[in-house]
């Protein structure tokens, strides 16, 4: 199966939004502000499926990616007042960030962990890449139920040579009452 974002939302509803990320075992995501892995397919993923949306980081993401992606529109969160982001958009929180999204729907949320923690409850899609191997790591995606979840994609992948692994494209929408 292949990933295709969400359908477009009427320009005046609000957003929709997904999670993706790229996610080991033990729910690593990150180690010093960067990824524990090397996965070219998972970088090509992530640009063909967050292109033409926006993408809403935090702080410490925008820094570690060190500039604006391409064809996005970039929107940092920062509680710091003064903050700038040359390229992008800064909001000072979650909500007034969906806000600022002027492209079309899905949102995408791109991490790191606390935007991550802040938004799991509004996500309407996770894109993961969920790695089959532990990392070490200092940033974490958060645990979430998977009962409130229903599979609508996945593809299996390997990672060859010496320091391979096996992963899964996967994608959810959330079960909705």
């Amino acid at each position: 199966m292949h990933d295709t974002p969400a359908p477009a939302a009427p320009p005046s509803a609000a957003p929709r939004i997904a999670l993706i990320a790229a996610v080991a075992r033990n729910g690593v995501i990150g180690l010093h502000g960067r990824l524990p892995w090397r996965l070219p397919d998972d970088l090509k993923r992530f640009r063909a499926l967050t292109s033409g949306h926006a993408i809403v980081m935090g702080r410490k993401t925008w820094e570690s990616i060190g500039k604006p992606l391409p064809e996005r529109q970039n929107i940092v969160v920062s509680r710091h007042l003064d903050f700038a982001a040359p390229g992008a958009v800064v909001a000072h929180s979650l909500p007034e960030a969906i806000g600022l999204a002027a492209m079309p729907s899905p949102l995408f949320v791109i991490g790191g962990e606390a935007i991550y923690r802040d938004a799991l409850p509004l996500a309407d899609h996770l894109f993961l890449t969920e790695i089959h191997r532990q990392f070490d790591g200092d940033a974490k995606f958060p645990d979430f139920d998977r009962t409130q979840w229903r599979e609508t994609a996945r593809e299996s992948r390997r990672l060859d040579g010496d320091s391979g692994f096996a992963y899964d494209f996967a994608s959810y929408s959330r079960l909705r009452p």
